[in-house]
């Protein structure tokens, strides 16, 4: 016989909170103020899916920097990039990592952003807590800023470091997303993005709200390829939030941290604008090829084809809605813009960029144009 549980006994037992109840202990949505080490303390063990973290880089920039015409150069000289030892930059970058590695689930990701200066002491840091490395993700630069000077090669890229909970732990990837939205390639760690410029470029006064503001479209990758729908995704470094509006986009919870009152200010006014797509539009693909190649999911990302786009042949005998991943949906039927093209008209092949169209402002063009407008913005 089993021993009888009595109301003493089960007054010793220690619950653990579902993960219902933890989620209610989030603030969702919301932009804690103060340092992010004393914010993050604030959070539930093991209460987030996704960490994306974009810290100070720690440039160690001394005094102006010029352009050869004597111009000044808009670099980073904010106080937060500002440390006085590596030392010191070491044991906030410890700090930080520890209490992600706290709140993150154990089948969490961590993602960090960094340049030279940073990334090598971040990425070193972060294995002797027990991340372990997936991969390190090479964002290269289609228009990067040059160096005036000419005294070294022009920094053209960052680079992303994507890490589990330990060399075991179980992790979100949509693999299958990812192939999608590349024409049905395989994914590679190197992503061609431009840097935030134009009408994406946030500002108040005619002058850069922030600067190192990171494109959507950087974040749109990174989330849609490691988490799902109604995941919780932290940043503890929120700047003016990039990272919340591409969540909300795409029907993730976001929680922020960012001590700069201005910042707060700028990213709370930006997500409030921010529309969440369509629930046809955010399902993605489960998992189960002359001139520079464009991925139809490059489109979709950089927003020139958005989420929840009809596009349809020619004669309007199939519509179809562009998804998240850029797949398309028409009938129950899922696939690339080549691959549906070809089983709808059950032909051998089908070059999608130009069977599908899109309108725009009543004129009906191929999504082609799309792509070419793309490559036009990023010539050299």
């Amino acid at each position: 016989m089993g021993v009888m549980e009595t109301a003493k006994t089960r007054s010793k037992r220690v619950v653990k909170p579902s993960e219902t109840d933890v989620r209610a202990l989030l603030p969702i949505g919301q932009i804690l103020s103060g340092d992010c080490v004393e914010a993050m303390r604030s959070l539930p063990d093991n209460s987030v899916d996704c960490v994306f973290a974009d810290p100070p880089y720690n440039l160690q920039l001394g005094g102006d920097l010029n352009r050869p015409d004597g111009s000044e150069v808009d670099a980073v000289t904010d106080h937060w990039d500002q440390f006085d030892s590596f030392r010191v930059y070491d044991e906030f970058t410890r700090a930080w990592l520890t209490e992600a590695r706290r709140v993150l689930k154990p089948d969490g990701a961590l993602w960090v952003i960094g340049s030279y200066h940073n990334i090598f002491r971040v990425g070193a840091i972060l294995q002797d807590l027990g991340f372990w490395i997936l991969n390190d993700v090479v964002w290269r630069k289609t228009n990067p800023m040059p160096n005036f000077k000419g005294t070294r090669f022009t920094n053209a890229h960052e680079t992303m470091i994507w890490a589990s909970q330990g060399e075991k732990a179980r992790y979100q990837f949509n693999y299958r997303a990812m192939k999608t939205l590349n024409d049905e390639l395989q994914m590679r760690s190197d992503w061609v993005l431009p840097i935030c410029s134009g009408g994406e470029r946030l500002k108040e006064n005619g002058k850069k709200a922030h600067p190192t503001q990171k494109p959507e479209a950087l974040l749109y990758r990174v989330l849609l390829a490691t988490t799902e729908k109604g995941d919780v995704v932290l940043d503890p470094f929120f700047g003016t939030g990039t990272t919340g509006a591409v969540a909300k986009r795409l029907g993730r919870d976001w929680i922020g941290c960012e001590r700069e009152d201005f910042y707060r200010g700028v990213a709370y006014k930006r997500i409030e604008k921010e529309l969440p797509l369509d629930e046809s539009a955010l399902k993605t693909m489960q998992s189960k090829k002359s001139a520079p190649r464009v991925a139809f999911g490059t489109l979709v990302e950089t927003g020139l084809i958005a989420p929840g786009t009809k596009v349809f042949d020619k004669k309007r005998r199939w519509i179809a809605v562009v998804r998240a991943d850029g797949s398309l949906e028409v009938d129950g039927k899922t696939g690339s813009i080549h691959g549906l093209g070809k089983e709808l008209q059950d032909a051998p092949s089908c070059n999608g960029w130009t069977f599908w169209h899109y309108e725009v402002d009543g004129d009906v063009k191929p999504v082609d144009a799309a792509r070419q407008i793309h490559l036009l913005a990023n010539e050299d």
